[in-house]
């Protein structure tokens, strides 16, 4: 899978991506990852890629010409990937979000900074508005990296064990399960003992248990919408 971000800050995104489980796929060429500087777009001899805000108020906002001639350089001729503006006001980001990025061969991700982006440019070449919560970042990078880390992990072969992105939490709408290793007790706190029997349609009932008790206890959103889909799983 191939990521493009168009950014003003290419270093920090590559520097944190080439490490862990991203940069191993990188390396493997699972992944690839292409942090393009926005100001090598722009025709200003002092590399300025904003202006005032027309109609006055504070900051600055990204001028519209960098960013899309930034885009048009990256994109193969004849082919129109998905493009995800990283904004607080676009589309809160989920696990179901990101399973449906993850069959993309190609997506763009676009960063802003300061107040924004023109919003000709978001017009021009915008597919998708993702926000990663309620609340302002001083730019898109790191959204992105969020983004980018969680698509990542769905894409076959990224993950030592694919297994692992099935059962983690949000995978069937629940929290996970507690996890448990050697050694068999700690400072008095033993593992479950179920989990030591051998017993793999126990050790399923009990891990299910256990995401409902942990789901409906720290997410009761997430819980009540399970049980939309799974009444006769509702106890009394």
């Amino acid at each position: 899978m191939k990521f493009h971000v168009l950014t003003l800050f290419p270093q920090m995104i590559m520097d944190a991506l080439n490490t862990s489980i991203t940069g191993r796929a990188i390396d493997k060429g699972i992944l690839s990852v292409n942090a393009v500087d926005i100001r090598d777009y722009t025709h200003d001899k002092h590399l300025k890629v904003d202006d005032y805000p027309y109609g006055g108020g504070a900051g600055m906002v990204m001028q519209p010409g960098p960013v899309v001639e930034c885009y048009e350089n990256i994109v193969t001729k004849g082919t129109k990937p998905r493009v995800v503006y990283m904004t607080p006001q676009g589309e809160t980001f989920s696990q179901a979000k990101a399973k449906e990025l993850a069959q993309e061969e190609e997506l763009v991700i676009l960063c802003g900074h300061y107040e924004g982006i023109d919003e000709r440019a978001l017009e021009e070449i915008v597919t998708d508005y993702i926000s990663i919560g309620d609340y302002v970042l001083t730019g898109g990078e790191l959204a992105a990296m969020v983004v980018i880390d969680s698509v990542s992990r769905l894409v076959p072969g990224v993950l030592n064990n694919d297994v692992s992105a099935e059962t983690e939490s949000f995978s069937d709408g629940l929290l996970e399960y507690p996890q448990y290793t050697r050694p068999v007790e700690f400072r008095g706190k033993k593992v479950p003992e179920v989990l030591l029997s051998g017993h793999h349609a126990k050790i399923d009932e009990w891990r299910h248990e256990k995401s409902l008790e942990r789901t409906k206890r720290f997410r009761p959103d997430l819980y009540e919408a399970y049980l939309k889909d799974h009444p006769e799983e509702r106890k009394n």
